[in-house]
C-alpha cells in the first residue's frame, strides 16, 4: 500500500488570520504551509509519517504540494527515508489543480498500481484512531471483495452537518450516499467524513473517468476530494470505519486548539495513530 498526502493547498484562511492577528504571537507562522505547521513537538505532517512508518501500513509516502511551498517540503522530507515530494507546478490558490487532480497526478507520476491511503494534509485524528485497525478492517473487506474501499466517519453535532460531507450507511456500514454539507433536516445521519480514504487499486482507474467527466466543471467540483468519494459510492463498494473525531486545521483558532491539545493533552506520543 502507498500513502498520498494532499498538501497542495494555499491555506488562505489561516494566512489571512495570521496577518490580521495583532498580538504577534503567530507571526512565525506567516508563509508556512498548513501541513508544515508545528503541532506539538513536530510538524503536522510528521505525525503522519511517523505513524505510517511505525505501523508498517505503507512502503512509501508521496506528498503532493505546489511550487510556492515545494522547497520547504523538500527540506522537511530530507529528514525521512520513505517520503517523496511531487510539485503540482501551481503558484496561486486561483490556479490550483484541486485535490482530486493532485491525487490523479501522484498516481500517474509515481506509477502507483497498489492500494492508496489518501490523507488530507491539514487533518489529524483523536487518540482512538489507529492505522493498524484501519489496515485490518480494509484487509477484511478486501478478502470479501477486491473492489472495496474504506473511509472514516465520526459523529458530528446537529449544527455542524452544514460544514461536512455526511455519510448515510446501511447495517453493514456500507456507504449508501454522501450528502455534501446538508442541513440537519435533510438527513438523519450525523456521520461526518474526513479526508482519509483507503482506495483499492481497482478503483484508481476511475480517477481518470471522474476527471474526464468534470473537465468543464468549476474548480469546486474537482477540488474537494469528497466529491470523488461521493461519485465513487455508486460505482464501487465503499464502507466506513468509525472514529471519535478529528482536528481540521482551517483557520487560526482551529490551529491553536490542535497545537494546544498536542502540547498539553496527548497521552502517548510514540503510539499516536499507530
Amino acid at each position: 500500500m502507498k500513502a498520498v498526502i494532499l498538501a497542495a493547498g494555499y491555506g488562505t484562511r489561516l494566512q489571512r488570520d495570521v496577518l490580521a492577528d495583532s498580538s504577534g504571537r503567530f507571526a512565525h507562522l506567516a508563509g508556512t504551509a498548513k501541513p508544515l505547521l508545528p503541532v506539538g513537538r513536530c510538524a503536522l505532517t510528521s505525525h503522519w509519517v511517523r505513524a505510517l512508518s511505525a505501523s508498517a501500513c505503507v512502503d512509501c509516502v508521496y506528498v503532493v504540494t505546489n511550487a510556492l511551498y515545494h522547497a520547504a517540503f523538500e527540506e522537511w522530507a530530507s529528514h525521512f527515508t520513505n517520503v517523496k515530494i511531487l510539485n503540482d507546478q501551481t503558484r496561486s490558490n486561483e490556479g490550483r489543480l484541486g485535490a482530486v487532480a493532485c491525487l490523479q497526478l501522484a498516481v500517474k507520476h509515481f506509477n502507483i498500481e497498489d492500494h492508496v491511503l489518501v490523507i488530507g494534509g491539514d487533518t489529524l485524528f483523536k487518540e482512538d484512531f489507529s492505522l493498524s485497525r484501519v489496515k485490518e478492517r480494509f484487509s477484511d473487506l478486501q478478502a470479501k471483495c477486491e473492489d472495496s474501499c474504506l473511509v472514516l466517519s465520526y459523529q458530528c453535532r446537529d449544527e455542524e452537518t452544514h460544514k461536512y460531507g455526511i455519510l448515510e450507511v446501511d447495517s453493514d456500514l456500507r456507504v449508501l450516499c454522501m450528502k455534501e454539507k446538508p442541513l440537519p433536516s435533510e438527513t438523519k445521519s450525523r456521520r461526518a467524513c474526513p479526508c482519509f480514504y483507503v482506495l483499492s487499486k481497482n478503483s484508481l482507474p476511475l480517477l481518470d473517468t471522474f476527471i474526464e467527466e468534470k473537465k468543464e466543471a468549476p474548480i469546486d467540483e474537482k477540488d474537494a476530494p469528497g466529491n470523488f468519494v461521493s461519485w465513487l459510492i455508486s460505482r464501487k463498494p465503499v464502507y466506513t470505519h468509525e472514529i471519535c473525531g478529528r482536528f481540521d486545521v482551517g483557520n487560526l483558532p482551529s490551529y491553536v486548539e490542535c497545537d494546544r491539545y498536542f502540547r498539553e493533552k496527548l497521552q502517548d506520543d510514540e503510539s499516536y495513530m499507530v
